[in-house]
This record gives structure tokens, C-alpha cells and sequence, in this order.
């Protein structure tokens, strides 16, 4: 049984990572997807390998953090599959530096894609998801927007704010069906973290910090729990947070 069977998903940063996994398990699923992404080449090449295994996806070019792109994208996930029912606030940047050494622009670049990004989706989306009377809007928050950690001062203030800006959401949307709900996961091997890796590929201990499993996740892992709030399972749940870190925060 497709779990999302023909709900319009939007996942945002939907090129690489967990994004793509995100994208393909919805489509796998029975989603129809619309992939976003700053990265054309990534973001074509996901809509590609969901075409090919038989779903349906399209691809747009999105700068999360303009607004005007936010209004094109909902325009075009209206025109192709006559609304949305679910988005997928995906799309983030890291930022590892304390707050002294973070410039202001750093800081506003930061902000801007990880939170006004949010901002911009939920405002947007939600004429359409009214319109369709319901849906459900899945921000990706982290570990680090419920607990602090050593130098990532403005990625953690970016991923806090996610955590409080979806119950808002939720506690004004409910009446209308829309469920909102925040997902924080752990360490996850993506693209974002490949900086911080050793030079064997391996996780370095500092980062995993108090892991209980001991390892770092698979894109897919998230991507389950993403399926979860999407589908029709989670009918119960809004102004949650859904937590996959592997034990990270459970001490």
C-alpha cells in the first residue's frame, strides 16, 4: 500500500542528502514531488532518478531565502498537480564557528536560509493548503535546536527558532487541518558534515558526542520519519517534535 499515494509533496534542498532521500521515499511511496534546490544540476539529476523508477517528480530552481522564488514554486506545484498537501521545509546550511568569531553577514546568511526560508514556505503554502482543506507542513529542525553544543552559535539559534516557529504555526493553523510539526535529527552522514569528517571518512568522536547507538545515521533513516508526518498515520500529531538522533539527546 503507497502510504502517500498521490499527495503533492515540496521538499525544498531536495538535490542532495537528505532532501534526495526524502524526495525518492515519497515518491516511492506514491507522492508526487517537486524538488527545489539552488543546485540545478543535483536538483535534475533527484527528479531524474525518481522518473526512472517510475514515480513522478519535477524539479524548479529555488533560493529558499527569496520570496519571489517561494511564490514561483507554490505557483508551479498548483499548475502541475493542482495544489500541495504537503511541504518539506528542508533545505539548511552549517555554520560551525562560536558567536565571536561569526560575522554578521554569516550570521544573516545563516538565518536567512535556515529560518526566513521557513518563514517564506509557511506563508505561502498555506493559501493552497486552505484550499484543499488540510495538510501538513514538516520542518527539519536538528538535535541542536533543542540542546546547545561548542561552536555552531548561529546554526543553533537558526534551528531553535525552527522549533518555536512550527508550534506558532501549528497553534494557528490547527482549525484549518494543517498539522505542523518539527523533525531534529541527530549526526547524519550528508554532504553538510563532509568537512568535519576524518580523513578515514569516519565520524570523529567530538561530533557523535553522546550517541547512544554509537553511529552516525543514513539520509533514509530521517527520510522514514518524514514519510511518517507526510501520510495520513500522523493524523493526531501537530506542534510536535520528532526526534531521530540515535540517543543523542536522551541524556
Amino acid at each position: 500500500m503507497k502510504r502517500v499515494k498521490d499527495k503533492v509533496c515540496i521538499v525544498t534542498g531536495g538535490g542532495l542528502g537528505m532532501g534526495r532521500e526524502h524526495a525518492k521515499l515519497l515518491a516511492e511511496q506514491g507522492a508526487k514531488v517537486l524538488a527545489t534546490d539552488v543546485n540545478e544540476s543535483a536538483g535534475n539529476a533527484t527528479v531524474e532518478i525518481i522518473n526512472a523508477a517510475g514515480g513522478e517528480a519535477v524539479f524548479i530552481r529555488h533560493d529558499v531565502s527569496n520570496e519571489a522564488d517561494w511564490e514561483a514554486v507554490i505557483a508551479l506545484a498548483i499548475k502541475d498537480f493542482g495544489g500541495v498537501d504537503v511541504l518539506i521545509n528542508n533545505a539548511g546550511i552549517l555554520l560551525m564557528k562560536p558567536v565571536h568569531e561569526t560575522s554578521t553577514a554569516e550570521w544573516d546568511n545563516v538565518q536567512n536560509i535556515n529560518t526566513r526560508s521557513i518563514f517564506f514556505g509557511t506563508k505561502y503554502v498555506l493559501p493552497a493548503m486552505q484550499k484543499k482543506g488540510g495538510g501538513s507542513i514538516i520542518n527539519i529542525s536538528s538535535i541542536y535546536g533543542l540542546v546547545g553544543a561548542p561552536s555552531a552559535a548561529a546554526y543553533e539559534a537558526s534551528k531553535g527558532a525552527i522549533r518555536l516557529l512550527t508550534k506558532a504555526t501549528a497553534a494557528d493553523y490547527a482549525p484549518f487541518g494543517i498539522r505542523v510539526n518539527s523533525i531534529h535529527p541527530g549526526v547524519i552522514k550528508t554532504e553538510m558534515i563532509k568537512d568535519l569528517l576524518l580523513d578515514t571518512g569516519e565520524v570523529p568522536a567530538e561530533l557523535m558526542g553522546p550517541t547512544l547507538l554509537g553511529r552516525a545515521a543514513e539520509p533514509r533513516e530521517v527520510s522514514w520519519g518524514v514519510l511518517f508526518l507526510a501520510s495520513d498515520e500522523s493524523s493526531f500529531m501537530t506542534g510536535a517534535e520528532l526526534v531521530i538522533d540515535g540517543g543523542y539527546t536522551c541524556m
